[in-house]
């Protein structure tokens, strides 16, 4: 049966008031966003919507008819006006003239810039001529579940004359492009009164003389079509259930397990973020009776198959006897077999001008009674292909709830999959940034030097777990990050560095967040300042508790999932100029600042053989933005010094041999090219940003 999220109806979101004066373009992006903001109508970039308006030609001063259809690689959801391509309905007619048959239709996507209005810069998509060709000014093109569901079964077409009568129509499996373009355009003359049609396989096209009207239409159909499986599909899901739900705290920790190792062993070509999922529809189909056979059909529609590969790997786990020993164990051997079959699939299927082989490797791995996980390039892609094995796993329950499921043949998922126009639109892609697929974890995340390092390893392409003790600044750095960079990119833990307990935890809710771990940048300080015969037992024991021994604690866990990963890693620590040159009144910070850098030493000792590598930051006097120069530090050196705190920034930029200030924005620069492979043959290494001073000279 149907999960309670899948059987709810739709709302009817439309509102007049918000419509009302409207142009028609501004109704259509209006449409767009009420549609995709419910991923049961339709997933993250899938599905497109179109209306044919009456513009005023730039060129010849006439009114001429545009079509205003989503653009290539856009996403309905959160589209804006700048995401439409517009094109001449006279041209996009006139198309016709020289199509040449079915085997040359790939052809035609050339010819549609020649079809732009107004110079939109927006490239067209492969989609174009399905909207064009149906003869009503308004279309959606939507991938809803439930409508798969029924596109997915073997009687689809029985399925829908059923549900809808004539109302909506039925065409079998065709990839989209101009020649089924030219299919709907023949439907829709010979069906003048229907109001939409089920693509085998694919989706729902539904159409209306105005906005609303087609999105009421979107939604009524669908609507009926989850009221049918609601009274059809009542049967336990997926066959029943056939094994255990592990407790949610469980689930996690056996994810925690699986992920890096897992990481690791696909990382090899390209690094690689992880997302996990283990809600309600996720578990009913990994402890379902059904789950191998179903999951070895792969999906149904284009877009799911594009998202998550010509199948899923399914783990060999027994949550009755949560032993994740022995799967770690054949994780190896599982990964091997699964590339080795997609390797036999790309030769059975390939064509004489195909695509090299892409990356073998599984996008999603679900884990019988955990839950699912997905890897891809970056985090996004990793969350998005899960949430499209999400809406395939909700096809298969109301197919095989009411028929029999039926995949993708194989040939016609390889030919989407190594589609040439499909490879063109990926060669168009920007070339990856230096940390692309990367993750970073960096303790004192929401302070000045943390902050700016987080930011500066999110801007070549690095996802962060900003680690830190203070709830409220750690809020607000991750607010401004993911504003600036997306959600999808940062994490905050609450991390005291100190604390045994609380670093386990905290690197385990890194992992469970983006899959594994490449860079640690080791930050978390303090500075205190007292004459030796003033420093008493608890303030000695705070700096080495924070200074020395939280850095062996974050490095410990560091380690081992660097190890459990083995694709190498990398260490980076901040420490000080006065871990190598003495000051007065400060025995404490400087000796436990000594202590780091020499850790750092012996880790790079430790780390070579497996490719881990760590190297040091030495800051001087970075005032801005610290939070260690806050308060009392600040005041004590000021007092050291007989000056006020507002000369110190001076006093300390005159002190340097460059005579220049050094900000947290130089310390990120330095940690960044440590964390980068542009120091890929560096390890052991200190490097001083301290604007020069002789005293820290290393040697």
């Amino acid at each position: 049966m149907l999960d309670k999220h899948q059987g709810a109806r739709l709302a009817n979101l439309w509102d007049d008031g918000k419509a009302a004066g409207m142009t028609e373009p501004e109704k259509l992006l209006y449409r767009s966003n009420l549609l995709g903001s419910d991923k049961r109508i339709t997933n993250y970039g899938g599905g497109n919507t179109s209306a044919k308006v009456m513009e005023k030609d730039p060129l010849t001063g006439e009114m001429v008819e545009v079509l205003w259809v989503k653009g290539s690689g856009g996403d309905v959801g959160t589209i804006k006006m700048d995401g439409f391509s517009t094109l001449y309905m006279d041209k996009l007619r006139a198309l016709k003239g020289i199509y040449r048959g079915v085997e040359f239709e790939d052809e035609m996507v050339g010819y549609l810039p020649h079809c732009t209005f107004n110079l939109n810069p927006r490239a067209a998509s492969i989609d174009t001529p399905l909207h064009a060709y149906v003869p009503k000014p308004h279309v959606d093109h939507m991938h809803p579940d439930a409508i798969i569901a029924i596109a997915a079964s073997k009687n689809s077409r029985e399925l829908t004359s059923k549900i809808f009568g004539d109302e909506i129509g039925w065409l079998p499996w065709k990839r989209p492009g101009y020649e089924l373009g030219l299919w709907l355009e023949k439907f829709c003359q010979e069906n003048p009164d229907a109001r939409g049609v089920v693509l085998e396989s694919h989706g729902l096209f539904t159409w209306g003389d105005t906005a609303k009207e087609a999105y009421e239409t979107t939604i009524e159909i669908i609507n009926r079509a989850i009221a049918w499986f609601e009274t059809e599909n009542t049967g336990p899901a997926f066959g029943g259930r056939s094994k255990p739900v592990l407790a949610a705290a469980d689930r996690a920790a056996i994810a925690k397990k699986l992920m890096p190792v897992i990481r690791g062993l696909i990382s090899a070509g390209e690094s690689k973020v992880g997302h996990f999922d283990d809600s309600q529809a996720v578990l009913d189909f990994v402890t379902s009776t059904s789950l191998e056979p179903l999951a070895a059909l792969g999906t149904s529609c284009p877009d799911h198959f594009l998202r998550t590969k010509i199948r899923p790997l399914v783990v060999d786990f027994d949550p009755a006897q949560p032993d994740v020993g022995n799967t770690l164990a054949g994780l190896p051997e599982a990964i091997a077999t699964y590339r080795a079959d997609y390797a036999a699939y790309y030769e059975r299927c390939k064509r004489a001008d195909s695509p090299a082989m892409r990356d073998p490797n599984a996008v999603v791995y679900l884990v019988p009674g955990v839950g699912m996980i997905t890897f891809a390039k970056d985090k996004a892609t990793a969350r998005i292909s899960a949430e499209f094995y999400v809406n395939a796993i909700n096809v298969m329950r109301g197919a095989s709830g009411v028929s029999t499921y039926v995949g993708l043949p194989e040939q016609e998922a390889f030919d989407i999959e190594y589609w040439l126009l499909e490879e063109a639109k990926l060669q168009r892609m920007p070339k990856p940034k230096s940390l692309a697929g990367r993750i970073a974890l960096v303790t004192g995340g929401a302070g000045g030097i943390g902050k700016a390092t987080a930011n500066r390893l999110m801007q070549e392409g690095a996802c962060v777990v900003l680690a830190d003790i203070d709830e409220t600044a750690l809020e607000a750095a991750q607010t401004e990050l993911s504003t600036r960079y997306g959600k999808d990119f940062v994490r905050s833990v609450n991390m005291n560095v100190t604390s045994e307990a609380a670093v386990e935890s905290g690197f385990g809710n890194a992992l469970l967040a983006f899959g594994g771990l490449d860079i640690l940048v080791s930050n978390a300080g303090l500075a205190t300042s007292a004459a030796v015969e003033d420093t008493t037992l608890a303030l000695w024991t705070k700096n080495m508790d924070i200074l020395a021994t939280g850095y062996f604690l974050v490095s410990r866990e560091a380690f081992r999932i660097f190890r459990s990963q083995k694709a190498g890693g990398n260490v980076v620590f901040v420490a000080s100029k006065n871990g190598l040159a003495a000051s007065p009144g400060a025995s404490a910070y400087c000796t436990a600042k000594a202590a780091e850098i020499h850790l750092a030493r012996c880790l790079a000792l430790e780390g070579a053989s497996a490719q881990i590598r760590v190297n040091v930051v030495n800051p001087d006097a970075v005032l801005r933005g610290s939070k260690i120069w806050t308060g009392e530090w600040k005041e004590q050196r000021a007092a050291a010094y007989k000056m006020d705190v507002d000369e110190l920034e001076a006093h300390y930029r005159e002190r340097s041999m460059l005579k220049l200030s050094v900000f947290p924005e130089d310390i990120a620069e330095a940690i960044y090219f440590l964390a980068s492979d542009m120091s890929a043959k560096s390890t052991g290494n200190i490097v001083n940003v301290d604007a020069g001073n002789a005293q820290s000279f290393t040697r």
